[in-house]
């Protein structure tokens, strides 16, 4: 087993599990740990022991989003986002060529929720809260859902999710097709590694080329770049700017 940065990899029986280890953060990520994921998965493409990989947290929630603080400090720095540890894990993600599953219980809110779209096989908490409410902080869709989720669950409930910032319970994730089954929150975890399990012991070679022929890799890399220089201005807009400060001082935007 190894740790860093908050993010635990464990490697056994073909399956790499990758665990968001920050609970006390609700496994808000940071820049150190959106380089850990990127790595990991990286890591996992490349090596041929790794047949599938699976994404967990520790605690109650699975991911709060973006570490506010770290966006905020980027929003006053002269740092790109184009070169950040942030895109390097969306590209990263977009790319990833073997099965890749989640477990997710409690709140998943923005990254938190649109990293499910490039998943595989999505396990959710009968309870759990996916939301991506990217315009309350002035901000945009990344990860390619500006194009994923409608694609998923239509535009008009995306829209409602993207600028209402609605919230989809776990059954309510199934019943659109974000998820792939919902569990009490305390079996989540094992359903999705069983299941990981499972395909990590069938041909690494045709699930890699059955996962390619699905997703059009080329075409979700470019809309990653496309929402990231649209994301780089309004990060730095006046807009964002006060409701990143808003969100800090416990204050809504």
């Amino acid at each position: 087993m190894e740790t860093s940065t908050h993010v635990r990899i464990e490697v056994a029986s073909g399956l790499m599990a990758v665990t968001l280890a920050r609970p006390d953060k609700k496994n808000a990520l940071t820049n150190e740990m959106y380089a850990a994921l990127a790595q990991a998965f990286e890591r996992a493409s490349a090596q041929s022991a790794v047949h599938a990989l699976l994404l967990d947290a520790d605690g109650d929630d699975f991911c709060a989003g973006n570490d506010i603080a770290d966006f905020a400090a980027m929003a006053r720095s002269e740092e790109a986002l184009e070169n950040s540890a942030v895109l390097r894990f969306l590209r990263t993600l977009a790319a990833f060529d073997k099965p890749l599953l989640a477990a997710v219980r409690g709140r998943a809110v923005g990254i938190g929720t649109t990293m499910l779209l490039h998943c595989d096989l999505v396990y959710v908490a009968e309870d759990a809260r996916l939301s991506a409410p990217f315009v309350d902080l002035a901000l945009v869709p990344e990860a390619a859902s500006s194009v994923l989720l409608p694609a998923r669950i239509g535009h008009v409930r995306s829209f409602a999710l993207f600028a209402l910032g609605e919230t989809l319970d776990g059954r309510a994730a199934v019943s659109c097709g974000l998820a792939n089954a919902a569990f009490p929150a305390a079996r989540v975890t094992e359903r999705a590694r069983a299941a990981a399990l499972t395909l990590a012991g069938k041909s690494t070679q045709a699930l890699q080329a059955t996962k390619k022929l699905m997703r059009d890799q080329g075409r979700l890399r470019d809309v990653i770049e496309s929402e990231c220089r649209v994301f780089a201005d309004r990060l730095r807009s006046g807009e964002a700017q006060a409701a990143l400060g808003a969100f800090l001082a416990r204050r809504g935007p």
